[in-house]
């Protein structure tokens, strides 16, 4: 997610809870997507609202098989049970945990996503760092393009959209690492026709109040955006000290776990293996952040429930044709926990 850092994004830390947390209800943040969800709604936008509003859960753990005879005529979700078979191939590892594709993949999600703001023409979640546009040499994109020309495999092979396989990727990615939540899936979107805008990703070096901005102009508030930043908890650095390359971001890189909320509290010298972001850190003891970084630490069903609400709105980013959507989650294997 945040420029120069290439492996993937999860987050925090201690004991797994359990125990879920109630749903919490707050108003959307401004964005383009809440403009669209007013008037007479159909059933998947009034979900989407839902979701945004905190009504209901951005989680769904409805798990189906595929059926014997699948028809896409009449099931859209019929091709991403293969897709989703193909993926778990390429993204788990053989102790159960995510691997480096699944940490690329998760990365890749946002940065797709990412790069557009309410003010945009285009870009958002259409695709087009997969597509042919240019974007994977952008500087930010360093170490994305061997998952981008992984997923334009599978594209090619499925003939799916490249728009909705970069966030069913990402979706995927998050349930590969154990512990990470089935966050709710949608397909439909459309393709990209050119390059999505510059300048509008975060920076390592950002400062909380240029990354709280940045965020609130995509939609995000300050909670969101400390939810989001905890996909770093799968994380590994590569570029932004190279002398480091390969460190992971938290003590727990194949668990999607909140062990990153926690470590990044730490003084670095008693966490002497992992990487700390210098925008990680400086957000953790924002006034704005801080307490909701704290309220992580340890509580793992809150922190699903946060992320899941954030990335449903960040994986619909500057989609408008919100009606032909349809969810797929139950394509999506089951959230597991460590071995």
């Amino acid at each position: 997610m945040l420029r120069r850092l290439v492996l993937a994004l999860p987050l925090l830390a201690l004991a797994y809870l359990s125990v879920a947390t109630p749903l919490e209800q707050r108003e959307a943040a401004p964005g383009l997507i809440d403009g669209l969800l007013t008037g007479v709604l159909s059933a998947i936008e009034q979900l989407i609202k839902d979701v945004l509003s905190g009504a209901k859960s951005g989680i769904n753990n409805e798990i189906s098989s595929k059926p014997l005879v699948c028809l896409s005529s009449l099931d859209p979700c019929c091709v991403w049970w293969d897709v989703s078979a193909a993926l778990t191939k390429e993204f788990v590892q053989a102790d159960g945990q995510c691997n480096d594709n699944a940490r690329a993949a998760i990365r890749f999600g946002f940065h797709d996503a990412g790069s557009w703001d309410k003010d945009s023409p285009n870009g958002g979640a259409d695709g087009s760092l997969m597509m042919d546009f240019g974007e994977q040499d952008r500087t930010e994109n360093n170490g994305l393009q061997s998952v981008r020309t992984l997923l334009r495999g599978i594209q090619a092979k499925y003939n799916v959209g490249y728009a909705d396989l970069a966030q069913f990727a990402h979706n995927h990615a998050t349930i590969s690492c154990p512990k990470g939540p089935r966050v709710r899936t949608f397909v439909g979107r459309k393709d990209a026709t050119k390059a999505a805008p510059t300048g509008l990703l975060p920076d390592t070096n950002d400062s909380p109040d240029n990354l709280i901005a940045l965020f609130e102009r995509k939609g995000f508030s300050a909670h969101d955006l400390a939810a989001l930043v905890g996909a770093h908890a799968s994380a590994k650095q590569r570029f932004v000290d190279p002398s480091k390359a390969g460190f992971p971001l938290d003590t727990t890189p194949g668990v999607w776990d909140v062990e990153f909320y926690n470590d990044t509290l730490q003084d670095p010298k008693d966490r002497p293996n992992i990487f700390v972001l210098p925008s990680d850190k400086a957000l953790s003891t924002h006034p704005k952040i801080s307490d909701e970084w704290l309220a992580f630490v340890g509580n793992q069903p809150h922190w699903n429930e946060d992320y899941a609400k954030a990335y449903v709105r960040m994986s619909l980013n500057g989609v408008t044709n919100l009606k032909s959507l349809t969810e797929c989650t139950k394509t999506l294997p089951a959230t597991k926990q460590p071995r």
